[in-house]
């Protein structure tokens, strides 16, 4: 009885104002105002709710984005979903970019071309390969290194402003994988010239029950989080993540590295 008074309050609103509560919600709100009729159906699908909760900026984002099927994108909810379901590429593919379906913040991964690796450009110690399970046209082969460095940077306008990021590696290992097993690296992240955060984290798989490391991804590729960043978005800053392990001499093969992905991460 209540809720169908509540329901009945809402639908007896002005159209426009059924609009601007939703849009006022969440996403996942959104699809589930839809549920309830076919009158607030009309206002919790259209496009001015969507538009609410792209980002800002979304156009200048996917423009480029040659892989966007924008001719059957219908609806600014369709585009949300389909930039939600599936990332797309930007920037001539050296960046993947996507939402958090639940609340449309955005999230990226730079490519292996879009970090700095140490000898990365020496096909003695590193080589780029084409792999079908990776969303880049390449990724990063390590033939043999003794020194690991691996830094990859982004500026903080791009992220969804007050958003707590995980900063995650998202590598794999192949048959030659070797000089790892127990071997601590640091990781480190922060804003260039401020406070950094370092931990220790591990590439072997017996490391795999570490809290840091998770098994393998819903796409394939295993994952280790570098730390975290809340960014408050008030002013535009170079954000940097590393990995680095040259401490021990050891030399190291058969790391494969897709990138490095930034993502919201919610409390649990």
């Amino acid at each position: 009885m209540e809720e169908g008074m509540k329901k009945s309050r809402l639908t007896s609103l002005p159209g426009e104002c059924v609009t601007e509560i939703i849009s006022r919600t969440s996403p996942a709100d959104a699809s589930r105002v839809s549920l309830v009729s076919t009158d607030l159906r009309f206002a919790a699908d259209s496009d001015a709710v969507w538009e609410s909760f792209l980002p800002e900026d979304y156009q200048s984002i996917i423009i480029g984005a040659a892989e966007l099927p924008q001719p059957e994108v219908q609806s600014k909810k369709e585009l949300y979903l389909r930039l939600a379901d599936k990332p797309i590429l930007i920037e001539g593919g050296r960046k993947s970019f996507w939402l958090e379906k639940e609340s449309g913040k955005k999230c990226y991964m730079l490519a292996g071309r879009d970090l700095t690796i140490i000898w990365g450009g020496t096909p003695m110690y590193w080589t780029w390969n084409p792999l079908p399970q990776s969303r880049f046209a390449e990724v990063a082969n390590l033939k043999i290194v003794w020194w690991l460095e691996i830094k990859g940077k982004v500026n903080t306008h791009i992220l969804s402003p007050n958003t707590n990021y995980g900063v995650y590696l998202v590598f794999q290992r192949n048959r030659k994988f070797y000089g790892f097993e127990g071997n601590p690296i640091e990781s480190s992240i922060g804003i260039v010239g401020g406070e950094t955060t370092k931990q220790v984290i591990y590439l072997d798989s017996e490391h795999g029950i570490s809290p840091n490391t998770n098994p393998a991804r819903m796409d394939g590729w295993y994952e280790v989080e570098l730390g975290e960043f809340f960014n408050e978005g008030r002013k535009s800053e170079e954000l940097e993540m590393s990995i680095m392990e040259v401490k021990t001499g050891n030399a190291k093969h058969g790391l494969l590295i897709e990138g490095i992905e930034i993502r919201p991460k919610f409390c649990s």
